[in-house]
């Protein structure tokens, strides 16, 4: 069987069971991040059933301090898919995660299509492609026996710890707040769990949304109008228990909650 299925039948196999994942077999851990990327895009086949079309994609590792938690100094990207997308206010279920934690961000919504051809993308470029911004909960899952020691090409090829989005309310692009200025407040259970500002995600969310069209361009592949994408956490993940109700408010791009129960 190719490496690449195989590698990705195995991560697909742990997802459905919610079993934390130790390694991937010895013959099938992908050799870079280049090849992790393409065991990603198999696996988004075999999660379609559970998970739906991929309707957009997360960047993750776009702030110092996610760099450094992570300890990787570049960004990674994952998808997000159509099931796993929800309304502010959702209650969702802990136990349908391994070890489920948030993160505070700002989500686009695209105006229009990037083709792999309009490449090099840049950060001036892609506000013009933006429709709209979204205060946004990733939700991301710790689906690993301990993932510090997996390395950056498997947990691409997992889609990053990935793991879905709660949207609030959409800002039209020509109402937003300069995006540098926004704060960013993670709250659980009414009490501040971490801070940031637009400025910390490569400088400017723009930045990293440039960074997602160049890196799918490279690979013959482009965003396209409609699609979200959550740019990266303003703060460092916090983990969740059984019962926490989650917050995140940006200034000027409103508030978004989620329960984990």
């Amino acid at each position: 069987m190719d490496r690449i299925l195989a590698a990705a039948k195995f991560i697909a196999t742990a997802r459905r069971s919610r079993a934390p994942l130790a390694a991937l077999p010895a013959d099938c851990v992908p050799a870079d991040e280049a090849e992790g990327y393409k065991v990603q895009r198999a696996l988004h086949d075999l999660m379609r059933p559970q998970v739906g079309a991929l309707v957009g994609y997360k960047i993750g590792c776009t702030s110092k301090v996610m760099q450094e938690y992570l300890d990787i100094p570049h960004p990674c990207g994952g998808g997000v898919f159509e099931k796993v997308v929800h309304d502010s206010g959702v209650k969702l279920a802990a136990s349908d995660y391994v070890r489920v934690g948030v993160e505070c961000e700002i989500a686009v919504k695209l105006a229009r299509d990037l083709s792999p051809a309009e490449q090099p993308f840049t950060a001036e470029w892609m506000g013009e492609a933006v429709e709209a911004y979204y205060p946004a909960i990733e939700i991301v899952d710790d689906r690993y026996v301990k993932w510090e020691t997996l390395g950056a090409p498997t947990l691409v090829a997992d889609d990053f710890f990935a793991a879905g989005c709660v949207l609030g309310q959409p800002v039209d692009r020509n109402s937003a707040p300069d995006l540098l200025k926004v704060t960013g407040r993670a709250i659980i259970n009414g009490k501040d769990a971490g801070r940031g500002t637009g400025a910390d995600v490569l400088g400017h969310p723009h930045n990293a949304l440039a960074w997602l069209a160049n890196h799918l361009a490279a690979e013959g592949r482009g965003l396209h109008a409609g699609q979200i994408v959550l740019t990266g956490s303003l703060v460092k993940t916090v983990w969740l228990a059984a019962g926490d109700h989650v917050r995140m408010e940006l200034e000027g791009l409103g508030t978004v909650e989620a329960t984990f129960a």
